[in-house]
C-alpha cells in the first residue's frame, strides 16, 4: 500500500514538471515553422495559443479576406509560448496577434494573477519588438470537462478583461458569455467527445465573435 503511494505521488510530481517543461513541444514547434509558408504581400493576422487555436481547422476558410497564420500548439501555457514567441509570433511579423492562453495555465493550478502576469509580459515584448501591433487575448472558454473550475476562469478573464480596457493596444474578446446559455450554464452541444475541445458548432460561435476584430481596424 505504501509503495503504490509512493509511486502515485512521484507519478504526479512527475506529470506537473513534465507537463510545466516547454522542450516537450519542441517537435511540434520545429514542425509547424516547417509547414507554414507565409505571403508578406499582405498583412499577416496571426492567431496563436494552445489547441482550441491548434484545431481551428476552418479558421483561414473564416476569414478568408485576410492572411491568417494559426500556430497553435498543443496543450500549451502563457510560459510554453513566451517561451517559442520567435517561432512562433515574431517569425511572422503580424500586423495583430490573437492569443488563446489561460485556460491550461488555470487547470493546471496556476494563480489568475499569476496567469495575467505573464499575458502582460508577453504583450509587452509584443508591442517592444512589433510596434504598432494589435494584441487581442481571447478570453479563457468555458468547458464541460472544467466546468468545476468556473470560477478561477471567470477571474482569470475579469482581470485580463480589467487590465486590457485600459492598456493602449490590448483588446480582450469575451467568447465565454457566447458559450454559455441564458442561465449562465456552458452550452452542452459545442463540443466534441472529450468535453473539452470543440465542434464545428464552438468554432463557429468563436468565428462570429471574432469576426470584427479581424476585419476593424
Amino acid at each position: 500500500m505504501r509503495r503504490f503511494l509512493l509511486l502515485l505521488v512521484l507519478g504526479f510530481l512527475y506529470s506537473i514538471g513534465y507537463s510545466q517543461d516547454p522542450l516537450r513541444f519542441q517537435e511540434e514547434v520545429e514542425g509547424i515553422v516547417s509547414s507554414k509558408t507565409v505571403s508578406t504581400d499582405t498583412d499577416v493576422f496571426l492567431f496563436t495559443g494552445s489547441s482550441s487555436v491548434r484545431f481551428w481547422g476552418s479558421l483561414s476558410d473564416d476569414y478568408p479576406d485576410q492572411n491568417i497564420v494559426n500556430t497553435g500548439f498543443g496543450g500549451s501555457t502563457l510560459p510554453d509560448l513566451i517561451h517559442y514567441q520567435d517561432d512562433l509570433i515574431f517569425r511572422y511579423k503580424p500586423k495583430k496577434v490573437f492569443i488563446y492562453e489561460g485556460d491550461n495555465d488555470i487547470f493546471m493550478e496556476h494563480a489568475p494573477a499569476t496567469v495575467l502576469k505573464n499575458a502582460k509580459k508577453l504583450a509587452a515584448t509584443i508591442q517592444s519588438r512589433l510596434p504598432g501591433s494589435k494584441i487581442y487575448f481571447i478570453a479563457a472558454k468555458p468547458s464541460l470537462a472544467r466546468w468545476e473550475l468556473r470560477e478561477n476562469y471567470k477571474a482569470f478573464n475579469y482581470s485580463l478583461q480589467s487590465w486590457a480596457s485600459f492598456t493602449e493596444g490590448i483588446t480582450f474578446i469575451d467568447v465565454w458569455t457566447p458559450m454559455c446559455d441564458d442561465n449562465g450554464e456552458v452550452l452542452k452541444d459545442i463540443f466534441i467527445g472529450d468535453n473539452l475541445h470543440m465542434n464545428e458548432k464552438g468554432y463557429d460561435i468563436w468565428a462570429e465573435v471574432i469576426a470584427p476584430f479581424v476585419s476593424g481596424e
